[in-house]
Parts: C-alpha cells; sequence; structure tokens
C-alpha cells in the first residue's frame, strides 16, 4: 500500500482571519498556525521566493485537518472565478458530517456562508447540502439519519 492516510487538504486564501472563523464556526480547532519561507517552501511547492502564513484547523475527532495558506510572496492567483459552479473542474468541496444540519447552516451563515441550494434529504439516510464560505470555499455537509 502506498499512502497510509489522508493528511490535510490546502485551501489558499486572502483573508486567512475570515477562513480561520469560519472553519471554527463549523467547529473545526485551531491546531497551530507558522509562517514559512525560504529555498526549502519553493523546492517543495515549485515557487520563487516564498512567504506564506499557515493556520492548520482540525477535525474535534483529530482525524481531518484544513490548512489554509495565505500567500505574501509570490501573491495569489485566482485561477476561475470565486463564484465557480459546482460542475467546475478541480477540487469542488469538502465533506463534513454534522449533527444539527439547519444550526450548522444558520452559524455558518453569520459568517459569510451562502447555502448554494437547499438542505436535501437522500433516502432515508442523509440529509445534504453545499455551502460557499470565504473566498469562494465550497463545502457540503452531511447529517446522518438515525
Amino acid at each position: 500500500m502506498a499512502i497510509q492516510r489522508m493528511d490535510n487538504v490546502l485551501i489558499v486564501v486572502e483573508d486567512l482571519e475570515a477562513a480561520k472563523a469560519f472553519f471554527a464556526e463549523l467547529g473545526m480547532e485551531l491546531e497551530g498556525e507558522t509562517q514559512v519561507e525560504g529555498p526549502w517552501v519553493g523546492l517543495v511547492v515549485g515557487l520563487d521566493d516564498v512567504r506564506a502564513d499557515i493556520a492548520m484547523m482540525r477535525t474535534p475527532d483529530g482525524h481531518g485537518r484544513v490548512e489554509l495558506t495565505r500567500f505574501h510572496r509570490p501573491l495569489a492567483v485566482r485561477a476561475e472565478s470565486e463564484n465557480a459552479p459546482a460542475n467546475a473542474l478541480g477540487i469542488r468541496r469538502i465533506m463534513f458530517t454534522v449533527e444539527g444540519i439547519d444550526d450548522v447552516v444558520a452559524r455558518l451563515r453569520s459568517h459569510g456562508g451562502e447555502l448554494l441550494g437547499e438542505i436535501a434529504q437522500y433516502e432515508d439516510k442523509y440529509r445534504l447540502c453545499f455551502m460557499r464560505g470565504p473566498e469562494g470555499i465550497i463545502i457540503g455537509l452531511a447529517e446522518q439519519l438515525s
């Protein structure tokens, strides 16, 4: 087997504080923050003269992480519209299992979250929705029905 586990998902943002607040409201915990720069960073990410701030957010169970990164050098570039639709190529969303999906949606709305469609029920198994957060980030929420 080549991999042991998925460690984290990277999201490049301009407003690091807004992104941290959004994921904290979702229930993620700030695991740590740092700044990286120097030639070794460039070797890893394939860019020159890198300086970036990183905030690592952890799910409450400790198994999942979202790495939020704000580039100071070189400046971040937008590869697509901030409001790209769910069927645009590339990574479109990160799915989270939640309890009390209606409450989670209401709380995230107070941090700029926007429901993309509506909360829908899949058979008698899940209630699901997609939300757009800061920087155009799309998350999925899934509440398992008992």
